[in-house]
């Protein structure tokens, strides 16, 4: 195989490992961790998806040289949306996520919310739900990155993102309260879970429009400012 052939496999396979985790492996991993397992096994999972969290981190850097300073950065965002879990009722932790997916890429997006889910859950308590919340933190995440062109381009969207990320949350996680409550999936349960999780849904989405109003300029000069002078 000639070296441009084998260069150009690389990058198919780069392409579709990107796709690939977020998309299939990693859910299939949550689906199993209640399908399967139940109340077991939940921790070693959150793990596992985790690391593949950070593969597919380290897959979507195109210059290795500045995976090093990315990841400064993105640990850097995880904390201090570790540390805004803390804050009462109001929880900027879909707002950092998108803020880091928007200014560090999609994969950073995925790796800030996965691993808020898992590191601020040793404190909030680990459970069969963890994986639920890595998923849902980074996916919203990932997509926002996908989006981070008119995101960044016209603040209304990015608002509305805001606002439709706090009712995916919610709807992603009424998956875990059906399946934890019947043991199984039903469409019956899901519709009434989200009823029922309608004012916890409304909650979330106004508190993600709140911060990203407060802190998605601040904090994307700061970066963009970083990035700038790291050549990031």
């Amino acid at each position: 195989m000639t070296a441009i052939g084998s260069s150009g496999l690389r990058a198919r396979t780069r392409a579709g490992m990107r796709y690939l985790l977020p998309f299939v492996l990693i859910p299939a991993l949550v689906a199993l961790s209640v399908t399967v397992f139940g109340d077991r096994m939940y921790l070693a999972i959150s793990f596992l998806i985790a690391a593949l969290a950070v593969l597919l981190f380290l897959i979507g850097i195109e210059q290795k040289n500045l995976g090093a300073r990315r990841m400064v950065l993105v640990a850097v965002m995880t904390a201090l949306t570790v540390i805004g879990r803390f804050i009462p009722f109001f929880k900027p932790v879909t707002a950092l996520t998108v803020i880091a997916a928007l200014y560090l890429g999609a994969e950073s997006g995925f790796l800030v919310g996965a691993l808020s889910a898992l590191l601020s859950n040793f404190y909030f308590g680990q459970g069969p739900w963890t994986p639920f919340q890595m998923l849902s933190w980074g996916l919203i995440g990932l997509v926002a990155g996908y989006l981070s062109r008119p995101l960044l381009r016209h603040r209304a969207l990015l608002l509305m993102y805001g606002v439709l990320s706090g009712a995916v949350f919610s709807l992603i996680m009424d998956v875990w309260t059906v399946i934890w409550y019947s043991g199984s999936f039903s469409w019956g349960l899901y519709l009434a879970a989200a009823v029922s999780a309608l004012p916890y849904t409304l909650l979330y989405a106004v508190s993600n429009l709140v911060f990203l109003l407060v802190l998605g300029r601040p904090f994307g000069e700061k970066l963009s400012r970083i990035k700038k002078k790291y050549g990031i």
